[in-house]
């Protein structure tokens, strides 16, 4: 009875051990597994339909180096953040600081911050109805965004256009309530920032990028009637990802940070940047 019973208890042991090294290992091939799917799974990156054709230069290049990315377009500036923070995509490519930082404030529960600049481009003020500032008449139609940041780029502009003048002249966050002078009594009209490139065919006047005026077809970018005077990085292009990013998944973060490498540097991007927005309205946001 002593040894029937040792038997089983050994036997049973040997189960045991047998099934710990079964569940171990199953628990091992699927975090091995869920590492490749991890792996292999393409870097996705949200962005605006204007920055498309450059990225998909550096998407094809970094192809040829085995780095794997997925482009998706968003229409609206609010969106791609959303989507970003809530961890469905990797990166996005579409805002610059000073509207980075007006949506952290605006949403205390982002978590992003920037991986990397792309490009700056200079903005401008356009019409098809006026061939010079001084030909706009007293209570013209004035297009400007409607969000705070690019709103402020836009008074700036209007201001060195010594078209208004502004309570404090370097305030880059100035609004409408801002302007101290408007000698020509400009009737001020606000839309979101990608619509400011469709407002060209019936406003007066219009603040406006040259990415965006390329993509509408409504104006040639080259013809503003003054450009912003701009030159540092302020206003370039941020690659932005969640904070915890590369913590959580340092093989992809260096992914990523390779993929900006080959964006900044790829002669390709350079000739696709010079054609979709023009060689003297945009210069690189890395070096300045």
């Amino acid at each position: 009875m002593a040894i029937a019973a040792k038997h089983r208890a050994t036997v049973l042991g040997v189960t045991i051990i047998a099934v710990l090294v079964f569940l171990s290992g199953w628990a091992f091939y699927n975090k091995s597994q869920a590492s490749n799917v991890t792996k292999d799974k393409p870097l996705t990156i949200g962005i605006s339909p204007p920055f498309a054709n450059p990225l998909k230069e550096a998407v094809a290049a970094a192809k040829q180096q085995g780095i794997n990315v997925k482009l998706v377009e968003f229409t609206d500036w609010n969106t791609p953040n959303v989507t970003l923070n809530s961890g469905d995509i990797d990166a996005n490519y579409f805002q610059h600081q000073p509207f980075l930082t007006n949506a952290l404030k605006q949403h205390p529960e982002y978590k992003l911050s920037a991986l990397g600049k792309g490009v700056a481009t200079h903005v401008g003020l356009y019409s098809k109805k006026y061939q010079s500032l001084a030909a706009l008449p007293t209570r013209a139609r004035v297009v400007v965004p409607n969000d705070p940041v690019n709103q402020g780029r836009a008074l700036l502009l209007l201001q060195q256009a010594k078209l208004i003048g502004l309570k404090d002249p370097n305030n880059f966050l100035s609004n409408l309530s801002d302007i101290s002078s408007n000698p020509k009594q400009l009737q001020f009209v606000e839309v979101e920032g990608p619509q400011t490139a469709r407002a060209v065919d019936d406003a007066d006047l219009v603040f406006s990028y040259p990415h965006y005026l390329r993509l509408a077809k409504t104006i040639d970018p080259n013809q503003a009637l003054i450009l912003d005077d701009t030159t540092n990085n302020r206003y370039a292009i941020l690659f932005v990802t969640r904070d915890d990013y590369a913590q959580q998944n340092p093989e992809r973060a260096q992914q990523l940070k390779k993929f900006i490498h080959i964006y900044q540097t790829s002669p390709n991007v350079k000739q696709v940047l010079d054609k979709e927005i023009g060689g003297k309205l945009w210069f690189p946001g890395w070096t300045s």
